[in-house]
């Protein structure tokens, strides 16, 4: 049994007979440190990756250039210039000209603005389905997810590339055409995150107290179970840009995509590559470009992957 303390005897105690405890710095800051929510917690790894940071500002570069290189260029892109034709870079024309002297430049930076555009629209109409098919396949379950998953599954079974180029042959080539077949099926990996992701979270306090208050299926989807899923929804969103940007340049490539004389980095690319060896500047630059924008969008996915969880590290 323990003593009772006196309350008189301890306030006659004299100064010498306490301790001062000394202060410990780093518990001190421990405590002292301001809590951080999720998102500042990821926006402090992010900014710590130098990698992914570097591919962020490469991509900022270039959409800038995309936009405002062809305003303030004196040439046009489209202007057949035969007195001027395979000329080297100079202070003209900065990246040359091609076999009907038309600037590549300007050529080159509209090219990024067809790849960069089906590119953003492709992912976009990919997470658009995406989240709506997933959610309602990871949320219901049960027969409703097994019908809706058998689907995808068999859709995912026809070769990608191969749905493209039949809907491209049988319809007209447009820059619309190219992003209605690749987001025939490229929303399928999206809405397999999404499922995975709400069957994890479904069952967490918050949804089923909203489900207990009355809130219906749609509301508690979009309301709570997929803005705690934005995580990797992002991560897979940054990923498909890249995909989505190789695709059309390859359907350009091929001759299936955008058709002359509009510019794409992949009717370049077939363009310089008959002359590379004596020409090679008509194939350096949207090559080169096209590679840099794929490899700037993979490492700031992998950046965000990383930061949204950094036990993959481990």
């Amino acid at each position: 049994m323990s003593k009772r303390v006196d309350i008189d005897s301890v306030a006659n105690l004299a100064p010498e007979q306490f301790e001062k405890i000394k202060q410990n710095k780093g518990m001190a800051d421990e405590v002292g440190r301001k809590s951080l929510t999720a998102w500042q917690d990821i926006k402090i790894r992010m900014l710590g990756s130098k990698l992914a940071m570097t591919g962020f500002w490469i991509i900022i570069g270039i959409m800038l250039c995309a936009i405002f290189v062809p305003i303030i260029s004196p040439n046009d892109h489209f202007t057949n210039d035969l007195a001027n034709t395979n000329q080297p870079p100079s202070a003209a024309h900065w990246f040359g000209t091609d076999d009907l002297g038309r600037d590549l430049l300007e050529r080159t930076w509209k090219g990024a603005q067809i790849s960069l555009f089906v590119g953003l629209m492709a992912a976009l109409i990919d997470l658009i389905i995406g989240i709506i098919y997933g959610g309602i396949m990871g949320y219901y379950g049960g027969k409703v997810d097994e019908v809706m998953n058998r689907f995808a599954e068999i859709l995912y079974s026809i070769p990608y590339l191969l749905v493209v180029i039949l809907l491209l042959v049988i319809m007209e080539p447009s820059l619309t055409t190219i992003i209605v077949a690749m987001s025939i099926t490229g929303w399928i990996n999206m809405a397999w995150i999404v499922r995975g992701q709400i069957m994890q979270l479904k069952n967490q306090e918050y949804a089923l107290a909203s489900k207990s208050l009355g809130a219906n299926a749609m509301r508690i989807i979009f309301r709570h179970l997929i803005p705690n899923a934005m995580g990797p929804i992002l991560v897979t969103l940054t990923l498909t840009v890249p995909s989505a940007i190789f695709t059309e340049a390859f359907l350009s490539f091929l001759g299936l995509g955008v058709q002359s004389p509009v510019a794409s980095w992949g009717t370049m690319i077939d363009d310089g590559i008959s002359a590379m060896t004596i020409y090679p500047w008509r194939l350096l630059f949207p090559a080169f470009l096209l590679s840099l924008t794929i490899f700037a969008f993979n490492v700031f996915g992998d950046g965000l992957r990383d930061a949204f969880d950094p036990k993959l590290k481990k």
